[in-house]
């Protein structure tokens, strides 16, 4: 069984209890940042979204089928109170508990069991292990939840048309960091620059340090990135003693690289945990 897999037993068998992103971690055999950016990559949710909507969801069932005592809904769902229950209620699901229990489910959009498909391509050439920078990448930046990353391609055609006339084959770089438990996270396409003055008005920037990664090939189209992110987190790093670090994750693009078909490759470089050192920091601007 996949440590995503895992994951998603241990949620479905323990979201009754309370339970968080550490406990779930620490059954499956990761770090929490690994996890997090395993199960999203795998599901398309944040694990903590996840756990919280499936909390949710046997609640309004229980509310739908009559329950008389809300607190009491509330405390089985792993809430401290009437009111913190009540406040997630209704960001969740538009409603309050009491409108559930006097007119049933209606059309909210309860949160189901996910069941993952176990196919899984792994990278055609096996992933090298290197160290590298450090790296100043500066580009057009937006923050990014589960529901939005479909607009993560636009970063890239505003890129393209701000370095129309410049910087001609230059390799470019999309840079995800400060990731949340939530499964936000920055992105940034962009180029490497040599200092902050070289840095156009608006555009964000990213100081990377030196770091060992585990550099991958993506062989197929560009919208097929994310099967090879799946694999590396699922597959590849746990088979080999690998943790993920909590650090930006690249993107490297080439002159390979075709953005107007999305062919010709590109390579994923996932920084590499180092349990011997201390935790590293990047400071995003």
């Amino acid at each position: 069984m996949s440590a995503a897999h895992r994951a998603l037993w241990y949620i479905e068998s323990h979201h009754a209890e309370p339970i968080g992103l550490a406990d779930v971690a620490r059954v499956v055999g990761l770090s929490p940042f690994h996890l997090s950016r395993l199960f999203q990559a795998a599901t398309g949710t944040a694990l903590v979204r996840y756990l919280r909507g499936r909390r949710l969801s046997q609640a309004a069932r229980q509310l739908a089928g009559g329950a008389e005592d809300i607190l009491k809904v509330a405390l089985d769902a792993c809430y401290a109170s009437h009111a913190t229950f009540t406040r997630a209620f209704g960001e969740q699901f538009g409603r309050t508990p009491e409108h559930v229990r006097a007119h049933g489910l209606g059309d909210i959009a309860l949160v189901e069991a996910i069941k993952l498909d176990d196919v899984v391509v792994p990278c055609a050439q096996p992933p090298r292990i290197q160290t590298a920078g450090p790296l100043q990448v500066a580009g057009i930046g937006a923050r990014h939840h589960a529901a939005s990353v479909a607009g993560i391609p636009s970063q890239w055609q505003a890129l393209a048309l701000a370095l129309q006339c410049t910087h001609a084959g230059a390799v470019r770089y999309g840079v995800c960091c400060n990731s949340d438990a939530e499964g936000g996270f920055d992105y940034i396409a962009g180029i490497e620059v040599a200092d902050a003055s070289a840095v156009p008005p608006g555009w964000q920037r990213v100081r990377i340090p030196a770091q060992r990664y585990v550099v991958a090939w993506h062989a197929g189209h560009i919208s097929a990135i994310r099967s090879t992110w799946y694999w590396l987190l699922n597959h590849y790093l746990p088979m080999a003693g690998l943790s993920l670090a909590d650090g930006p994750e690249l993107e490297r693009y080439d002159a390979r690289f075709d953005a107007t078909t999305g062919h010709g490759g590109m390579q994923i470089w996932l920084p590499l945990a180092d349990p011997t050192s201390c935790k590293e920091t990047t400071a995003c601007a």
